[in-house]
C-alpha cells in the first residue's frame, strides 16, 4: 500500500536548484520503499520545506510520547502536574513492550512523576508512560494539541490498555496507540524549539530529555557523530516513526518520518523502514550543511 509520490509532494520557500536536488534524493527513497511514507522537513531559520504525503494521518506508535511529555509540562506549570510527587510501582501497572520498569524493577519500588517523564522519552518506557498518563490524563492531551492547530495529534488510551482506558476505539482500531501527520509533528517540534510550548525554561528541559532518547537506529544512525538530535522514536511490527530535529551546518532543521503498512517486519537493524529514515536524516543533514570553502 503506497501514497502516489508525484501527487503528494509539496516543496515551497527552496531555490529551484536546491528544491530539486532535496526532492532528487528524497523522493526515489520513498518510492522504493514497500510500504506507506508521508515526509516533513522544515528549516527552523529559513522556513525551507519538503513536504511528502504530510497532511496524512499515520500510525505514531511510541512518537506520541511526546505530545504526552508536553501536556505533562503544560499540567505542571498549571498547577495539575506535581514532578516532585512521588509514585509507587505496582504489578498491575507493569505492561509489556519498551521500558525498564516492568523488567528491572521490582513492586513497590518508588520514584517521581518527573522521574517517569524521563523513562518515557529516554526509555520510551510503556510503564512509565501510563504512569504520566495516571497524572494528565488522556484526553487533555488531544485537547491541548487540538487548540495548538494539531488535530490529528491524538492518543487513544494508555499503552497496552486500549481494551480498556480506549477514548476513541474507532481511532485505536485504525491507529493503535496514536495518531498524527508528518507536517504536525514538525510543527510541534517548530514550536518547543521556538520556546513556545509552555514557557521557554519547559521547551529548553523538553529538549533535553529528546536529546537522551536512546533509540539511533533510525534518522540519528547515520548522522555524522557529535550532531545534536533531540529526537522521540516508535516501532509497531507494522510501523516505524520519528521525529526530531537535526542540528546542521546551517541551523536546526525539524523532521519527521511516518511509516506504516510496511512489508519488512523484521526487529532487526536493517529493517526496511529503519534504514530508509536513516538515509532520510543523513539526507536532511547533508542537504543543509553546505560545505565550507576556502
Amino acid at each position: 500500500m503506497r501514497l502516489s509520490v508525484p501527487a503528494a509532494v509539496v516543496l515551497f520557500a527552496l531555490p529551484a536548484a536546491s528544491a530539486a536536488d532535496l526532492e532528487a534524493t528524497l523522493a526515489p527513497l520513498v518510492k522504493d520503499h514497500k510500504g506507506k511514507v508521508a515526509v516533513a522537513v522544515k528549516h527552523l531559520k529559513t522556513g525551507e520545506g519538503y513536504y511528502l504525503n504530510a497532511d496524512e494521518p499515520m500510525p505514531t506508535a511510541s512518537l506520541i510520547k511526546l505530545p504526552v511529555l508536553a501536556e505533562a509540562y503544560w499540567q505542571k506549570a498549571e498547577g495539575k502536574v506535581d514532578f516532585g510527587k512521588v509514585l509507587t510501582l505496582k504489578k498491575e501497572d507493569k505492561v509489556p513492550g519498551s521500558g525498564v520498569l516492568t523488567k528491572h524493577f521490582s513492586d513497590g519500588a518508588t520514584f517521581t512523576v518527573r522521574d517517569a517523564a524521563r523513562l518515557m522519552i529516554a526509555h520510551s518506557d510503556n510503564t512509565a508512560t501510563n504512569l504520566v498518563l495516571d497524572q494528565t490524563g488522556i484526553r487533555p492531551v488531544n485537547e491541548r494539541m487540538a487548540r495548538l492547530g494539531l488535530p490529528n495529534t491524538r492518543i487513544n488510551a494508555k499503552v497496552y490498555k486500549g481494551k480498556d482506558t480506549s477514548v476513541d476505539p474507532e481511532r485505536t482500531k485504525t491507529f493503535g496507540l496514536g495518531s498524527t501527520t508528518a507536517r504536525e509533528m514538525v510543527r510541534l517540534l517548530e514550536l518547543i524549539d521556538g520556546g513556545k510550548v509552555v514557557s521557554p525554561e519547559a521547551c529548553k528541559e523538553m529538549l533535553a530529555l529528546l536529546k537522551e532518547c536512546e533509540d539511533k537506529e533510525m534518522i540519528a544512525r547515520l548522522l555524522p557523530e557529535g550532531v545534536d538530535y533531540p529526537h522521540k522514536t516508535g516501532a509497531v511490527n507494522a510501523a516505524r516513526t520519528e521525529a526530531g530535529i537535526i542540528v546542521t551546518k546551517s541551523g536546526p532543521v525539524a523532521v519527521c518520518v511516518l511509516t506504516d503498512d510496511n512489508a519488512d517486519r523484521r526487529w532487526v537493524l536493517d529493517n526496511a523502514a529503519q534504514e530508509l529514515m536513516a538515509k532520510v536524516g543523513r539526507a536532511v543533514y547533508d542537504h543543509f550543511s553546505p560545505v565550507d570553502k576556502e
